[in-house]
């Protein structure tokens, strides 16, 4: 049995890598929008923040009727209860990550968890 897990990531429109990479702490997809295309459903989360990680291309992110503009580099973190809706530029396709994360669960992060051996 190894300590990792690795999978390598195609071009679909939504990849989901929970199950694929074994994760026990977070939920991470890869999601690409075609130019003019949006998600089709506005949606929030019950205990769960929201990381996005813009990877390439333009959209829109509306959270809680707020109109936010996005673009390749930008990263956007979204509360729990916020109701958001993702969609690509009418002439961009636009990819990003979302990572989702149980809100106030990080007890320890970088030197404070870290073992040097």
């Amino acid at each position: 049995m190894t300590n990792y897990s690795k999978i390598t990531v195609s071009n679909e429109a939504r990849t989901e890598l929970h199950s694929a990479l074994s994760l026990t702490g977070a939920e991470i997809s890869i999601n690409t929008l075609p130019a003019g295309a949006g998600v089709p459903f506005v949606h929030s989360h019950k205990s769960n923040e929201e990381i996005y990680a813009v990877l390439s291309g333009r959209g829109t992110a509306v959270i809680d009727g707020e109109k936010v503009e996005l673009s390749a580099g930008d990263w956007l973190r979204i509360s729990p209860s916020a109701k958001r809706q993702f969609s690509a530029a009418e002439d961009s396709p636009i990819s990003y990550i979302c990572i989702q994360v149980k809100e106030n669960s990080l007890e320890a992060y970088t030197q404070d968890d870290a073992v040097i051996e």
